[in-house]
This record gives C-alpha cells, sequence and structure tokens, in this order.
C-alpha cells in the first residue's frame, strides 16, 4: 500500500520532505507534484526504479528518462552544455520545460537513450520538487505519471494514489496539479528543436 504525504503546496514541510526523501534513498518509487503535472521518480541507482516506471507506463527501452535538477550546476554534471544551450536553458529555468542533451558519463548507460546517448533534464519551478530535489542531493529519474490509454495524466494526489496504490511506496500530495505536460526542445543536435508543444511558451527557442 502506498503512503501519502501530504505537503503545503508553496511552503513544504521540511520535516515531510526529509521524510520522503529517506524513503527515495532506500529504494522507493514516489508520485509526486510539479508545475506541469504529477511525476513518477526514483533515485538514479535504485536498482529497479527505471523498470518499476517503465512497467507502469508500458514504455520500451528507447524512452528517454528525465533527471530533474535542483539547478543549472546539477544539470551540467549530467548532460553536455555548450554555451548556447547554457545560456537557454538557464534563462528559461525553472519553468516547464524538458531539455533533449547527450549525456555524460555520470549517467547509467541504462537510463540514456540506447542509439542516441541523450537525456531529459529539467528544472521545475515547483516547490514541492524543488525541495525534494534539493534534499535529495540530486537529480531525481523522473518521467510523467500519463498511464497507458489514457489522454491527459492525473491531477489530484488522492487519485494517483487509488490508482496506483499497489504499484507506487509514496505519492506526495499537495493538491492539484494541472494536466498539461512540459514543452520539450531537443538540445543535442546542436541548435533547438521543438519536439512536444506543453505549458513551457517555445516561442524564445524558435
Amino acid at each position: 500500500m502506498a503512503r501519502l504525504v501530504e505537503v503545503h503546496p508553496k511552503d513544504p514541510q521540511p520535516r515531510a520532505i526529509a521524510q520522503v526523501v529517506a524513503l527515495l534513498r532506500e529504494g522507493a518509487l514516489i508520485a509526486y507534484p510539479t508545475d506541469s503535472c504529477y511525476a513518477l521518480g526514483t533515485c538514479l541507482d535504485t536498482a529497479d526504479g527505471a523498470e518499476r516506471i517503465r512497467r507502469i507506463r508500458h514504455l520500451d527501452a528507447r524512452h528517454r528518462f528525465t533527471l530533474v535538477c535542483a539547478d543549472i550546476a546539477q544539470v551540467g554534471q549530467f548532460v553536455i552544455l555548450d554555451n548556447a544551450a547554457f545560456r537557454a536553458i538557464k534563462a528559461a529555468t525553472p519553468g516547464p520545460y524538458t531539455f533533449i542533451l547527450r549525456a555524460t558519463k555520470e549517467v547509467p548507460r541504462r537510463l540514456a537513450h540506447p542509439a542516441k546517448k541523450t537525456v531529459g533534464v529539467r528544472i521545475p519551478d515547483h516547490p514541492v520538487a524543488r525541495a525534494l530535489v534539493r534534499e535529495l542531493g540530486e537529480p531525481l529519474l523522473s518521467s510523467s505519471l500519463l498511464l497507458p490509454g489514457e489522454k491527459a495524466p492525473l491531477t489530484e494526489g488522492w487519485e494517483v494514489r487509488e490508482r496506483l496504490d499497489a504499484v507506487v511506496d509514496v505519492v506526495v500530495d499537495a493538491g492539484d496539479c494541472g494536466t498539461v505536460p512540459t514543452t520539450i526542445v531537443d538540445f543535442s543536435g546542436g541548435e533547438p528543436e521543438i519536439l512536444r508543444v506543453g505549458k513551457g511558451d517555445p516561442s524564445r527557442f524558435e
């Protein structure tokens, strides 16, 4: 049964955040709110974390996971940033964007795109998500919580727990989270390419 942890959406309680992070470090898979929609998250070194997310979402090996980071400095540890990409990402974050870049050796090979060696990174503008990654001290391996065959993600913590009670360990409930996914921008080829238009304004990259 998933544990429900209620957290204030704008001023998350440090004790609650520390409780969730302690469970993450023990290998937990969590559902947590972001500035676009709910996401699934686990520690990078959790042995079965990525596979559990793939099973829940029916994803194949080509799926790009996203590393949810605290800031641009943390992003730079896990992806290769040239000056143009650094400036563009720094100006757009925190915000509802996912950026695709070539992964550094800090990213386990099993988590990067098998052919392109790329990974998604993002710095969300949500107090709870940012508090979690700051307390954890490393990115959360994440994927949007969009269930197979459904057009929109789940928006409420209680609903997430009801639907995923048997397959996640913790649900972080901070109220309604929204349904619009991130805008995805691919920097892996040098020039930015919009792969998906979502909540973030794509015009700054066009």
